[in-house]
């Protein structure tokens, strides 16, 4: 019998897929990724695993490995999908991938099966992470095969076939939307959520956070120390990354903190809604952002301000061991080695306000900045600076002159 490793959430698409699996003559292997899904059992998951009939059934703890190899390089690169989205989903999968690849080497398993349909993006993020890591893996991805299509066309065939086998999944036909989680954030998206004129805020049942207008009438300031671009430590309390991650989370969540509805580009070609929640790490973004403003020089700031767009496409369709993204984020490594302090933030109904920055890498001068008299600026310096800017366009200005 051929063995498969299957990435296994216990939802209802893993559930289904796992049967479905040892229907094809599969011996299955469920692992199920840790990588800190707040709301989830996880050994009733595994048990769950075990008594549909997979062969094995294994939870294996990522959760500080994506942090702090994967979501932290991404924020010093403050990348943003489309300018808004933290890409918690999208910086998870390569990693999902990486630990089923290395649980599927110690089972002996030469597959591996994931639950992503064929119209997301996580396909390809799954399956373009494998390939690189394991060429000679076999992918399966039962969605793309149109005999499981066929087989189970909607959730209602889906949810009939768990009840023949005696499956249990929470999922039911009414429910309005779909949900994927992680320490990083939560995303909301499927069901009524596809109705662009619902309001997605009122719709969804938050996991992470509480609504900005439910959040406490007295603000919080929270101090966030970096090194070299990492996070370190919160209010003095050095950390691990994970650590970091869910205590910004708590605080961040008790204020309403990082919500988002947003309709994005897929890879595939598609335009999609989603409702997202990411306290922690909206927490840290603009932490570093602060940080950064007074520890990084300008060109540099722009130069990487130019990059981070693309760096967030990559994440978001999956190219993340790619000799392209090696590169940039040895980039970025050197980039952040000035990016050494400490930022407050005060919090208040969904709002971050910047209270404080400092580090001893500071290029910030007061006596230069300073509108004030003295000071160690000249400005009669500027005459001349600015008639070697502007040379150019006077020669120009003689040769065309411009209609004003």
């Amino acid at each position: 019998m051929p063995s498969c490793v299957l990435a296994y959430s216990g939802g209802l698409d893993t559930s289904v897929i796992l049967g479905w699996l040892q229907d094809q003559g599969y011996e299955v292997h469920a692992v199920y990724v840790d990588i800190g899904q707040p709301c989830e059992d996880r050994q009733a998951i595994l048990d769950k695993a075990r008594r549909c009939g997979a062969k094995s059934a294994r939870s294996i703890d990522a959760r500080e490995e994506l942090c702090r190899d994967f979501a932290f390089p991404v924020l010093a690169w403050q990348a943003k999908y489309e300018g808004q989205y933290l890409l918690g989903t999208s910086i998870a999968r390569p990693l999902i991938s990486k630990v089923c690849l290395q649980a599927a080497r110690d089972v002996g398993a030469r597959a591996y099966a994931h639950g992503a349909t064929g119209k997301g993006n996580d396909q390809c993020r799954f399956q373009l992470a494998a390939e690189a890591l394991d060429p000679s893996i076999e992918i399966i991805a039962p969605w793309r095969r149109e005999a499981f299509r066929k087989e189970f066309p909607g959730r209602t065939e889906m949810i009939a076939y768990c009840q023949a086998k005696n499956i249990p999944v929470k999922a039911s036909v009414a429910k309005p939307y779909s949900s994927d989680e992680n320490c990083l954030h939560i995303s909301y998206e499927a069901g009524q959520l596809e109705d662009l004129t619902v309001d997605g805020e009122a719709l969804v049942d938050f996991g992470m956070s509480v609504s900005p207008e439910k959040a406490p009438d007295k603000g919080e300031k929270v101090t966030i120390g970096f090194e070299q671009g990492v996070p370190i430590s919160v209010n003095g309390d050095r950390l691990g990354a994970y650590e970091i991650v869910d205590t910004l989370n708590r605080v961040g969540g008790r204020h309403g903190i990082g919500r988002i509805d947003v309709v994005e580009n897929r890879f595939v070609g598609m335009k999609s809604r989603g409702v997202y929640e990411a306290p922690g790490m909206t927490l840290l973004y603009a932490a570093h952002r602060a940080l950064e403003q007074i520890t990084l020089d300008r060109d540099l700031t722009h130069l990487r301000d130019r990059l981070s767009p693309e760096v967030a496409e990559m994440v978001y369709y999956g190219y993340w061991y790619t000799p392209k993204m090696d590169a940039l984020l040895a980039f970025i490594r050197d980039a952040q080695k000035d990016v050494t302090g400490e930022v407050a933030l005060r919090l208040y109904k969904g709002n971050i306000a910047i209270a404080s920055r400092t580090s001893p890498k500071s290029l910030y001068d007061q006596g230069i900045a300073s509108m004030e008299g003295g000071g160690s600026y000249n400005q009669t310096d500027a005459e001349g600076f600015l008639r070697i800017q502007g040379l150019p366009y006077r020669v120009e200005g003689r040769v065309s002159p411009r209609k004003f």
